[in-house]
């Protein structure tokens, strides 16, 4: 048993949970250069503004169908809590979230820990994958609050998880599951993973090459090969190909007529799962002349707040060398 309290950061990309909070939440995004640059520095926020409000309209209503908000930022302060619990064997452990473009934010998250004292912190993202848009924003956001702050702390980083056999594990037993509503037909696996401008691709962001990995794990696994493509295209750049609708068309053209979508690349539950996939894809897929069904999200699935645990506890290991 530790005798001293480590800090667990939880590190997601947050959403609005009601509809007033769509506009700042996308000029939040869209000001990140981490993610999209939009021009020359002195002009990313004022071209955030300009799109997150040129693009409120549609989001709006893309959240009106999924209850008003995204359930986000609720689903991963469940995960927060479950965490918490299965990490009461292990030791002193303290955990709590921050989100990149939504409450809570780092500073937040920060306060709790050293209104504790707790000066050792890991992080861990909620991306299994790395990218220096999702994970590696959220790192330098962390970083620069913890500088801010003034603060004397020691910070570890687990920077991807994209292997790890209980994640994989998970989605695998997901992926059979949903074959299984297919009794006596074939169906494509679609891995539907979040799109990413090709230029930081181009310039050696492993995104792609550890999504690969990923399905090469649950291929193994499962015993069925799928499709890779790309979902959630959102500003003026040149994004990842194909893309899911792309996708969707060729299959259609090659007289598939059943798609099992796999959500890569997201832990929860949210308007990537929620509207676009079971909404927006499905009822493409229907108007192609396909039933498209998707497996369900790891939300606070017991083997996947396993999967957390184990790499908080190896992380953790670190602070006794």
């Amino acid at each position: 048993m530790k005798t001293e309290k480590i800090g667990v950061i939880l590190l997601n990309l947050g959403g609005p949970e009601r509809i007033s909070e769509v506009v700042p939440f996308l000029y939040n995004l869209f000001s990140d250069r981490d993610i999209i640059r939009l021009g020359p520095k002195p002009l990313q926020k004022p071209l955030a503004w300009l799109i997150a409000h040129k693009r409120a309209g549609k989001s709006r209503r893309n959240y009106s169908l999924i209850g008003g908000g995204s359930p986000l930022t609720r689903i991963t302060l469940e995960q927060e809590r479950a965490l918490q619990e299965t990490l009461q064997a292990d030791g002193m452990y303290k955990v709590v979230t921050a989100m990149r473009y939504w409450q809570p934010r780092a500073v937040s998250a920060l306060k709790k820990l050293t209104e504790e004292r707790i000066s050792k912190m890991i992080a861990l993202p909620l991306y299994p994958q790395y990218s220096s848009a999702t994970t590696g924003s959220s790192f330098a956001d962390l970083r620069r609050e913890i500088s801010a702050a003034g603060l004397s702390c020691t910070l570890r980083e687990i920077d991807s998880w994209q292997n790890h056999p209980l994640y994989v594990s998970c989605l695998a037993q997901y992926i059979t599951e949903g074959l299984a509503g297919f009794p006596g037909r074939d169906a494509t696996i679609v891995y539907s993973a979040h799109s990413l401008p090709a230029e930081l691709v181009e310039k050696g962001d492993p995104y792609v090459d550890q999504l690969k990995e990923t399905i090469q794990g649950l291929e193994q696994n499962t015993g069925h090969r799928g499709i890779l493509c790309f979902q959630s295209r959102s500003g003026p750049v040149r994004w990842l190909a194909p893309s899911t609708p792309e996708t969707l068309r060729k299959l259609a053209g090659q007289g598939c007529k059943n798609v099992l979508m796999v959500p890569l690349s997201f832990v929860s539950d949210h308007v990537e799962t929620l509207y676009e996939i079971n909404i927006l894809y499905r009822k493409m897929a229907a108007e192609l002349g396909m039933r498209l069904e998707s497996t369900r999200s790891l939300n606070t699935d017991p083997t996947f707040i396993e999967c957390l645990r184990a790499l908080v506890i190896e992380k953790a290991r670190e602070f006794e060398s």
